[in-house]
C-alpha cells in the first residue's frame, strides 16, 4: 500500500516536469498551447502517468516485500548486518 501510493507521487513529480519542459518548450518556439481543464498534457497521458505510477508501485511493493520478509536477503548478507552483533 505504501509503495502504491510512492508511486502514485512520483508519478505526480514526473507529470509536473513533463508539463514544465513542454510548456518551456513550446514557449521557446513560439508554438500555442491547448489547456485541458489547466492542464497542458492531454488526459490520455495524465491518465496514463497515474496507472504506470500506481502499478509500478504496487509491483515495486510486491518486490520489496519478497526481498525483505520473505527471502530475508539482509539476514543472509554480512553487508547489511551491523557491526556490534
Amino acid at each position: 500500500m505504501a509503495a502504491t501510493i510512492l508511486g502514485l507521487l512520483l508519478s505526480l513529480i514526473a507529470h509536473a516536469l513533463i508539463e514544465i519542459g513542454y510548456l518551456s518548450w513550446a514557449r521557446d518556439r513560439g508554438i500555442s498551447v491547448t489547456f485541458y481543464h489547466g492542464c497542458a498534457l492531454p488526459p490520455w497521458f495524465q491518465a496514463g502517468l497515474v496507472l504506470i505510477g500506481a502499478v509500478g508501485g504496487f509491483f515495486l511493493g510486491r518486490y520489496w516485500w519478497r526481498w525483505i520478509y520473505i527471502d530475508r536477503v539482509w539476514e543472509k548478507n554480512p553487508r547489511y548486518m551491523r557491526k556490534n552483533q
